[in-house]
Protein backbone atom coordinates (compact mmCIF):
# COMPACT_ATOMS: atom_id res chain seq x y z
CA UNK A 1 0.00 0.00 0.00
CA UNK A 2 1.41 3.60 -1.06
CA UNK A 3 1.99 6.07 2.05
CA UNK A 4 0.82 9.72 1.83
CA UNK A 5 1.83 11.84 4.55
CA UNK A 6 0.63 15.39 5.04
CA UNK A 7 2.13 17.34 8.00
CA UNK A 8 0.47 20.04 9.45
CA UNK A 9 -3.88 20.48 10.04
CA UNK A 10 -4.00 23.91 9.25
CA UNK A 11 -6.41 25.65 6.56
CA UNK A 12 -4.14 23.79 3.74
CA UNK A 13 -3.62 20.73 4.78
CA UNK A 14 -6.69 19.82 6.12
CA UNK A 15 -8.22 21.15 2.67
CA UNK A 16 -6.06 18.48 1.00
CA UNK A 17 -6.59 15.80 3.39
CA UNK A 18 -10.09 16.31 2.57
CA UNK A 19 -9.76 16.50 -1.05
CA UNK A 20 -7.47 13.54 -1.78
CA UNK A 21 -9.32 11.09 0.68
CA UNK A 22 -12.26 12.05 -1.83
CA UNK A 23 -10.18 10.57 -4.84
CA UNK A 24 -7.61 8.54 -3.57
CA UNK A 25 -8.20 4.57 -3.60
CA UNK A 26 -8.34 3.68 -0.03
CA UNK A 27 -7.28 0.33 -0.90
CA UNK A 28 -4.21 1.40 -2.66
CA UNK A 29 -3.37 4.33 -0.64
CA UNK A 30 -3.13 5.36 2.98
CA UNK A 31 -3.63 8.86 3.95
CA UNK A 32 -1.90 9.94 7.48
CA UNK A 33 -1.94 13.28 8.72
CA UNK A 34 0.41 15.13 11.43
CA UNK A 35 -0.20 17.73 14.09
CA UNK A 36 0.67 18.14 17.21
CA UNK A 37 -2.56 20.58 18.17
CA UNK A 38 -5.96 19.22 18.92
CA UNK A 39 -7.92 22.96 18.20
CA UNK A 40 -8.70 24.19 14.70
CA UNK A 41 -8.05 28.22 14.63
CA UNK A 42 -10.67 30.24 12.09
CA UNK A 43 -7.25 33.09 12.06
CA UNK A 44 -9.11 35.39 10.26
CA UNK A 45 -11.32 36.12 13.12
CA UNK A 46 -8.33 36.97 15.01
CA UNK A 47 -8.58 40.61 13.88
CA UNK A 48 -11.64 41.12 15.18
CA UNK A 49 -11.44 39.77 18.56
CA UNK A 50 -9.60 42.88 19.96
CA UNK A 51 -12.34 45.14 19.46
CA UNK A 52 -14.98 43.17 20.58
CA UNK A 53 -16.97 41.54 17.29
CA UNK A 54 -15.66 38.58 17.95
CA UNK A 55 -15.22 36.14 21.28
CA UNK A 56 -12.48 33.68 21.56
CA UNK A 57 -14.49 31.08 21.57
CA UNK A 58 -16.15 32.03 18.00
CA UNK A 59 -12.93 31.01 16.09
CA UNK A 60 -11.93 27.84 17.59
CA UNK A 61 -13.49 24.29 16.85
CA UNK A 62 -12.47 20.50 17.23
CA UNK A 63 -9.63 20.21 14.55
CA UNK A 64 -11.18 16.28 14.17
CA UNK A 65 -14.43 17.78 13.66
CA UNK A 66 -13.04 18.50 9.90
CA UNK A 67 -11.02 15.23 9.00
CA UNK A 68 -12.75 12.64 6.90
CA UNK A 69 -13.75 8.97 8.07
CA UNK A 70 -10.69 6.55 7.77
CA UNK A 71 -7.65 9.27 7.53
CA UNK A 72 -5.17 8.30 9.85
CA UNK A 73 -4.47 11.06 12.29
CA UNK A 74 -1.24 11.39 14.05
CA UNK A 75 -1.26 14.21 17.15
CA UNK A 76 2.94 14.77 17.36
CA UNK A 77 5.06 17.72 17.20
CA UNK A 78 7.37 16.91 13.98
CA UNK A 79 10.96 16.87 14.31
CA UNK A 80 12.15 16.62 11.33
CA UNK A 81 12.38 14.96 7.62
CA UNK A 82 14.46 13.08 6.00
CA UNK A 83 13.71 14.09 2.57
CA UNK A 84 16.63 11.54 0.98
CA UNK A 85 14.94 8.54 3.15
CA UNK A 86 11.43 9.56 2.15
CA UNK A 87 10.30 9.53 6.47
CA UNK A 88 9.40 12.01 8.94
CA UNK A 89 10.68 11.61 12.03
CA UNK A 90 8.38 12.67 15.27
CA UNK A 91 9.21 13.89 18.63
CA UNK A 92 6.93 10.75 19.53
CA UNK A 93 9.53 8.61 18.22
CA UNK A 94 7.35 8.03 16.07
CA UNK A 95 8.68 7.42 12.20
CA UNK A 96 6.49 7.79 9.05
CA UNK A 97 7.70 6.51 5.85
CA UNK A 98 6.02 7.95 2.50
CA UNK A 99 5.63 7.22 -1.23
CA UNK A 100 4.82 10.76 -1.10
CA UNK A 101 4.58 13.71 1.69
CA UNK A 102 2.36 16.90 1.30
CA UNK A 103 4.25 19.84 3.93
CA UNK A 104 1.35 21.96 5.07
CA UNK A 105 3.36 23.34 8.40
CA UNK A 106 1.98 26.82 8.18
CA UNK A 107 4.21 29.86 9.56
CA UNK A 108 3.87 31.44 12.84
CA UNK A 109 5.02 34.54 14.50
CA UNK A 110 8.18 34.67 16.06
CA UNK A 111 9.03 38.35 18.68
CA UNK A 112 11.70 36.82 19.56
CA UNK A 113 13.98 37.81 16.19
CA UNK A 114 13.43 41.49 17.31
CA UNK A 115 15.61 42.44 20.02
CA UNK A 116 13.48 43.80 23.50
CA UNK A 117 10.04 42.79 21.98
CA UNK A 118 9.56 40.57 24.66
CA UNK A 119 10.90 42.42 27.31
CA UNK A 120 9.27 43.99 30.74
CA UNK A 121 6.79 45.38 28.15
CA UNK A 122 5.44 42.13 26.50
CA UNK A 123 1.69 41.70 27.06
CA UNK A 124 1.48 44.55 28.87
CA UNK A 125 2.05 47.32 26.69
CA UNK A 126 3.52 45.62 23.48
CA UNK A 127 0.94 42.86 22.33
CA UNK A 128 0.35 41.13 18.74
CA UNK A 129 -2.88 39.77 17.58
CA UNK A 130 -1.73 36.75 14.99
CA UNK A 131 -2.24 34.59 17.78
CA UNK A 132 -5.13 33.76 20.21
CA UNK A 133 -3.51 34.49 23.24
CA UNK A 134 -2.29 38.39 21.91
CA UNK A 135 -5.80 38.60 20.03
CA UNK A 136 -7.71 38.28 23.65
CA UNK A 137 -5.74 40.18 25.75
CA UNK A 138 -5.44 42.47 23.32
CA UNK A 139 -9.51 42.81 23.40
CA UNK A 140 -9.16 43.16 27.48
CA UNK A 141 -6.60 45.97 27.48
CA UNK A 142 -8.71 48.09 25.09
CA UNK A 143 -11.97 47.95 27.28
CA UNK A 144 -10.12 50.12 30.54
CA UNK A 145 -7.73 52.03 28.37
CA UNK A 146 -8.09 55.38 28.21
CA UNK A 147 -6.16 56.47 25.12
CA UNK A 148 -2.62 57.80 23.86
CA UNK A 149 -0.21 56.88 20.66
CA UNK A 150 -1.56 53.22 19.33
CA UNK A 151 1.59 52.59 17.15
CA UNK A 152 1.05 49.24 14.37
CA UNK A 153 4.78 48.00 13.45
CA UNK A 154 4.96 45.15 10.90
CA UNK A 155 8.59 43.99 11.61
CA UNK A 156 9.24 42.46 8.04
CA UNK A 157 7.72 40.60 5.26
CA UNK A 158 6.35 37.94 4.17
CA UNK A 159 3.59 38.03 6.61
CA UNK A 160 0.30 36.14 6.55
CA UNK A 161 -2.66 38.06 5.63
CA UNK A 162 -0.19 41.46 3.98
CA UNK A 163 -4.05 43.36 4.40
CA UNK A 164 -4.88 42.64 8.21
CA UNK A 165 -2.48 44.98 9.69
CA UNK A 166 -4.53 48.00 7.72
CA UNK A 167 -7.75 46.67 8.80
CA UNK A 168 -6.56 46.42 12.00
CA UNK A 169 -5.84 50.38 12.35
CA UNK A 170 -9.50 50.92 10.20
CA UNK A 171 -10.74 48.78 12.74
CA UNK A 172 -9.67 50.96 15.79
CA UNK A 173 -10.58 54.24 14.16
CA UNK A 174 -14.31 52.47 14.10
CA UNK A 175 -13.97 51.46 17.32
CA UNK A 176 -12.09 54.31 19.18
CA UNK A 177 -15.05 56.48 17.20
CA UNK A 178 -18.01 54.76 18.44
CA UNK A 179 -16.29 54.45 22.10
CA UNK A 180 -16.03 58.24 21.69
CA UNK A 181 -12.64 58.80 22.34
CA UNK A 182 -10.97 58.98 18.94
CA UNK A 183 -9.72 62.57 19.86
CA UNK A 184 -7.66 60.50 22.47
CA UNK A 185 -6.14 58.43 20.05
CA UNK A 186 -3.29 58.97 18.06
CA UNK A 187 -3.21 56.12 15.78
CA UNK A 188 0.31 55.31 12.96
CA UNK A 189 0.53 52.58 11.04
CA UNK A 190 4.76 51.55 10.72
CA UNK A 191 5.65 49.34 7.75
CA UNK A 192 9.00 48.19 5.80
CA UNK A 193 7.23 48.80 2.49
CA UNK A 194 7.56 52.33 0.66
CA UNK A 195 3.41 52.26 1.08
CA UNK A 196 0.60 51.05 2.54
CA UNK A 197 0.52 47.79 0.98
CA UNK A 198 2.50 45.55 -1.24
CA UNK A 199 0.25 46.13 -4.64
CA UNK A 200 1.17 50.08 -6.00
CA UNK A 201 -2.41 50.27 -7.16
CA UNK A 202 -4.08 49.10 -3.82
CA UNK A 203 -1.30 50.89 -2.17
CA UNK A 204 -2.37 54.32 -3.23
CA UNK A 205 -6.29 53.49 -2.44
CA UNK A 206 -5.30 52.08 1.21
CA UNK A 207 -3.14 54.93 1.64
CA UNK A 208 -5.66 57.44 1.09
CA UNK A 209 -7.86 55.67 3.71
CA UNK A 210 -5.64 56.19 5.96
CA UNK A 211 -5.23 59.94 5.64
CA UNK A 212 -9.28 60.20 5.63
CA UNK A 213 -9.20 58.22 9.01
CA UNK A 214 -6.16 60.46 10.02
CA UNK A 215 -4.10 57.47 10.75
CA UNK A 216 -0.25 58.36 10.29
CA UNK A 217 1.51 56.31 7.70
CA UNK A 218 5.43 55.87 8.71
CA UNK A 219 6.92 53.90 5.57
CA UNK A 220 10.15 52.21 4.92
CA UNK A 221 10.87 51.64 9.05
CA UNK A 222 13.30 48.55 9.39
CA UNK A 223 12.22 48.17 13.00
CA UNK A 224 16.05 46.99 14.98
CA UNK A 225 14.92 47.17 18.55
CA UNK A 226 12.33 47.88 21.16
CA UNK A 227 13.48 50.11 23.82
CA UNK A 228 11.02 49.12 26.72
CA UNK A 229 12.58 51.77 29.20
CA UNK A 230 11.78 54.96 26.58
CA UNK A 231 8.54 52.64 25.06
CA UNK A 232 9.91 53.41 21.72
CA UNK A 233 10.46 51.12 18.26
CA UNK A 234 13.82 51.96 16.93
CA UNK A 235 14.96 51.03 13.30
CA UNK A 236 18.41 49.85 12.06
CA UNK A 237 19.10 53.98 10.95
CA UNK A 238 18.32 55.17 14.23
CA UNK A 239 15.04 56.36 13.38
CA UNK A 240 12.56 56.17 16.71
CA UNK A 241 8.88 56.03 17.33
CA UNK A 242 7.27 56.45 20.89
CA UNK A 243 4.32 54.27 21.73
CA UNK A 244 1.92 53.86 24.67
CA UNK A 245 0.56 50.88 22.88
CA UNK A 246 3.05 48.63 20.53
CA UNK A 247 0.87 46.25 18.18
CA UNK A 248 3.21 44.36 16.61
CA UNK A 249 3.20 42.09 13.87
CA UNK A 250 6.71 40.49 14.24
CA UNK A 251 8.79 38.77 11.96
CA UNK A 252 7.02 35.61 10.34
CA UNK A 253 8.89 32.30 10.42
CA UNK A 254 8.14 28.66 8.82
CA UNK A 255 8.29 25.56 11.09
CA UNK A 256 11.41 24.65 13.00
CA UNK A 257 10.84 21.47 11.96
CA UNK A 258 11.41 22.63 8.38
CA UNK A 259 14.99 23.88 10.12
CA UNK A 260 15.94 21.15 11.11
CA UNK A 261 15.32 18.81 8.44
CA UNK A 262 17.83 21.23 6.07
CA UNK A 263 14.85 22.72 3.57
CA UNK A 264 14.22 25.90 4.29
CA UNK A 265 15.49 29.10 3.30
CA UNK A 266 16.57 31.94 6.17
CA UNK A 267 12.46 32.32 6.95
CA UNK A 268 11.99 28.46 7.31
CA UNK A 269 10.13 28.56 3.78
CA UNK A 270 10.46 26.02 1.73
CA UNK A 271 11.67 26.92 -2.12
CA UNK A 272 8.60 25.50 -4.16
CA UNK A 273 8.11 25.98 -7.67
CA UNK A 274 5.83 28.67 -8.04
CA UNK A 275 3.01 27.10 -10.58
CA UNK A 276 3.33 23.11 -9.95
CA UNK A 277 3.97 23.60 -5.98
CA UNK A 278 6.02 20.97 -5.94
CA UNK A 279 9.35 21.30 -4.04
CA UNK A 280 12.00 22.81 -6.20
CA UNK A 281 14.46 19.73 -4.79
CA UNK A 282 12.37 16.69 -4.38
CA UNK A 283 10.54 14.77 -6.87
CA UNK A 284 7.59 13.29 -4.64
CA UNK A 285 7.32 16.71 -1.79
CA UNK A 286 4.57 19.23 -2.76
CA UNK A 287 4.46 22.11 -0.51
CA UNK A 288 1.25 24.45 0.01
CA UNK A 289 0.13 27.20 1.80
CA UNK A 290 2.65 29.63 4.41
CA UNK A 291 5.35 26.77 4.35
CA UNK A 292 6.54 28.00 0.31
CA UNK A 293 8.53 30.47 -0.58
CA UNK A 294 6.30 31.76 -3.30
CA UNK A 295 5.35 35.34 -3.98
CA UNK A 296 1.96 34.79 -3.33
CA UNK A 297 0.45 36.49 -0.14
CA UNK A 298 0.25 34.18 2.32
CA UNK A 299 -3.67 33.84 3.36
CA UNK A 300 -6.37 31.56 3.18
CA UNK A 301 -7.75 32.30 -0.09
CA UNK A 302 -4.68 31.67 -1.37
CA UNK A 303 -4.06 28.06 -0.01
CA UNK A 304 -7.70 27.88 -1.22
CA UNK A 305 -6.49 28.22 -4.75
CA UNK A 306 -3.42 26.43 -4.40
CA UNK A 307 -5.06 23.12 -3.07
CA UNK A 308 -7.11 22.58 -6.54
CA UNK A 309 -3.90 22.87 -8.46
CA UNK A 310 -2.33 20.62 -6.20
CA UNK A 311 -4.56 18.22 -6.00
CA UNK A 312 -4.83 17.85 -9.89
CA UNK A 313 -0.49 17.93 -9.96
CA UNK A 314 -0.54 15.31 -7.39
CA UNK A 315 -3.11 12.90 -8.99
CA UNK A 316 -1.07 13.85 -12.28
CA UNK A 317 2.48 12.82 -10.39
CA UNK A 318 1.42 9.66 -8.76
CA UNK A 319 0.18 8.48 -12.78
CA UNK A 320 3.57 9.19 -14.12
CA UNK A 321 2.10 12.20 -16.07
CA UNK A 322 3.29 16.00 -16.19
CA UNK A 323 2.17 18.66 -13.75
CA UNK A 324 0.21 20.43 -16.37
CA UNK A 325 -2.08 22.90 -13.64
CA UNK A 326 0.05 25.93 -12.96
CA UNK A 327 -0.93 28.00 -10.11
CA UNK A 328 -1.30 31.97 -11.57
CA UNK A 329 -0.36 33.68 -7.83
CA UNK A 330 -4.29 34.77 -7.40
CA UNK A 331 -5.20 35.74 -4.21
CA UNK A 332 -8.38 37.21 -2.86
CA UNK A 333 -9.40 39.50 -0.10
CA UNK A 334 -12.14 41.34 1.66
CA UNK A 335 -10.50 44.54 3.70
CA UNK A 336 -12.55 45.27 6.86
CA UNK A 337 -12.50 49.33 6.33
CA UNK A 338 -14.20 49.94 9.57
CA UNK A 339 -18.29 51.50 9.90
CA UNK A 340 -19.46 48.39 8.44
CA UNK A 341 -18.10 48.56 5.44
CA UNK A 342 -15.44 46.96 3.38
CA UNK A 343 -13.32 46.77 0.45
CA UNK A 344 -12.05 43.61 -1.94
CA UNK A 345 -9.42 42.84 -4.07
CA UNK A 346 -8.58 40.04 -6.15
CA UNK A 347 -5.05 39.88 -7.90
CA UNK A 348 -2.62 37.28 -8.89
CA UNK A 349 1.35 37.34 -9.69
CA UNK A 350 1.37 39.29 -12.74
CA UNK A 351 -2.00 41.72 -12.40
CA UNK A 352 -2.39 44.07 -10.13
CA UNK A 353 -5.73 44.40 -8.30
CA UNK A 354 -8.05 46.11 -10.96
CA UNK A 355 -11.49 48.20 -10.23
CA UNK A 356 -14.92 46.27 -11.24
CA UNK A 357 -17.58 43.69 -9.95
CA UNK A 358 -16.63 40.10 -8.66
CA UNK A 359 -17.67 37.51 -9.01
CA UNK A 360 -20.39 38.10 -11.74
CA UNK A 361 -19.27 41.05 -14.17
CA UNK A 362 -21.23 43.77 -14.13
CA UNK A 363 -23.11 41.96 -11.33
CA UNK A 364 -21.34 41.32 -8.30
CA UNK A 365 -22.73 41.50 -5.90
CA UNK A 366 -18.79 42.45 -4.53
CA UNK A 367 -17.10 45.69 -5.95
CA UNK A 368 -13.60 45.90 -6.03
CA UNK A 369 -11.48 48.62 -4.91
CA UNK A 370 -14.56 49.93 -3.91
CA UNK A 371 -15.61 50.78 -0.11
CA UNK A 372 -19.09 48.67 0.35
CA UNK A 373 -21.84 47.28 2.82
CA UNK A 374 -21.34 44.16 0.51
CA UNK A 375 -17.81 43.35 0.96
CA UNK A 376 -18.28 43.95 4.81
CA UNK A 377 -20.77 41.30 4.56
CA UNK A 378 -18.62 39.12 2.47
CA UNK A 379 -15.77 39.13 5.05
CA UNK A 380 -18.80 38.22 7.78
CA UNK A 381 -19.80 35.42 5.60
CA UNK A 382 -16.42 33.88 4.64
CA UNK A 383 -16.60 32.62 8.36
CA UNK A 384 -19.84 30.53 7.98
CA UNK A 385 -18.01 29.63 3.93
CA UNK A 386 -14.78 28.80 5.85
CA UNK A 387 -15.69 26.26 8.10
CA UNK A 388 -18.72 24.43 6.29
CA UNK A 389 -17.16 24.50 3.21
CA UNK A 390 -13.51 25.24 2.43
CA UNK A 391 -12.10 23.46 5.01
CA UNK A 392 -14.02 20.33 3.89
CA UNK A 393 -12.86 20.80 1.02
CA UNK A 394 -15.89 21.11 -0.94
CA UNK A 395 -15.89 23.53 -4.32
CA UNK A 396 -16.60 27.49 -4.10
CA UNK A 397 -17.81 29.65 -6.83
CA UNK A 398 -14.68 31.02 -7.53
CA UNK A 399 -12.00 30.18 -9.37
CA UNK A 400 -9.05 29.01 -8.70
CA UNK A 401 -7.42 30.78 -11.52
CA UNK A 402 -7.88 34.90 -11.41
CA UNK A 403 -10.29 36.11 -14.26
CA UNK A 404 -10.29 39.65 -15.84
CA UNK A 405 -13.90 39.02 -16.11
CA UNK A 406 -15.58 42.05 -14.92
CA UNK A 407 -12.64 44.27 -14.29
CA UNK A 408 -11.64 47.30 -15.42
CA UNK A 409 -8.18 48.02 -17.13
Amino acid sequence: MKKLVILGAGTAGTMMLNKLSAVLDRNEWQITIVDQYETHYYQPGFLFIPFGIYSCRDVVKPKRDFFPTGAQVVKSEIDRIEPAENRVLLKNNVVLPYDYLIIATGAEIRPSETEGMQDGLWQRSIFDFYTIEGACALAEYFKHWEGGKLVLNICEMPIKCPVAPLEFVFLADWYFTERGMRDKVDIHFVTPLPGAFTKPRASAILGDFLDKKNIRLASEFTIARVDNEAKTIVSWDEQEIPFDVLVTIPTNMGSEAINRSGMGDEFNFIPTDNQTLRSKEYGNIFVIGDATDLPSSKAGSVAHFQADILQENFLSAIDGHPLNAHFDGHANCFIESGFGKGILIDFNYDTEPLPGKFPLPGVGPFSLLEETQMNHYGKIMFRWMYWNFLLKGLELPIESHMTMAGKRM
